[in-house]
């Protein structure tokens, strides 16, 4: 993954980025700020939550489609074994992806799950095992997102190179058949 910002091209989906930075900036902001407002620690817990929880939902179900293409969902089979799905866009709509779109959302995604181990380890230093739940429920959810993201990133790139050599072995075959027809 570049790391730099893609320079020369704006925001495809400035509304979505927005969002999308949002409720991660909020549950982060109201999680750091609410110590200075109030004293009560199932407010900050809920609320904290809450805005982790939005944003987990926004992240998986609205702007991992439209910034990068990818959607995943977990089910449990008649077995009773846990299933990864993955959709993806076909090949040609993910190459006209937004590169700052992409940039955005990858960087935050894993920028927020540093910052709320960074906001653990303060718990921990600190002694406060009630707010590193907090922290924990909130790294859990971000932590749900990269992993179903990456594993989606992944089969992505499976199926595209598996598309190409399907796509490179029929017209090759096809180009050899149409050869030895001519003989």
């Amino acid at each position: 993954m570049d790391l730099s910002q893609p320079q020369g091209e704006n925001y495809a989906n400035p509304k979505t980025c927005f969002f999308h930075v949002l409720f991660k900036a909020g549950a982060l902001a109201f999680y750091i700020l609410s110590a200075l407002f109030f004293d009560n620690f199932v407010i900050i817990f809920v609320v904290t939550v809450l805005l982790a929880a939005l944003d987990f939902w926004v992240v998986k179900n609205v702007s991992g489609r439209i910034l990068v293409g990818l959607r995943w969902w977990n089910e449990i089979n008649d077995l009773g074994e846990s299933v990864w799905k993955f959709e993806c866009l076909d090949q040609e709509s993910l190459a006209r992806m937004n590169k700052k779109d992409s940039w955005l959302f990858w960087w935050t995604l894993y920028i927020t799950a540093v910052a709320w181990i960074v906001l653990g380890i303060f718990s921990l230093i600190k002694f406060q095992a009630d707010y590193l739940l907090v922290v924990g429920v909130c790294l859990t959810l971000s932590i749900a997102n990269i992993v179903g993201f990456t594993k989606c990133r992944k089969d992505a790139k499976k199926q595209i190179q598996q598309f190409a050599s399907q796509t490179i072995a029929s017209r090759f075959s096809s180009t050899i058949q149409s050869a030895f027809s001519v003989v």
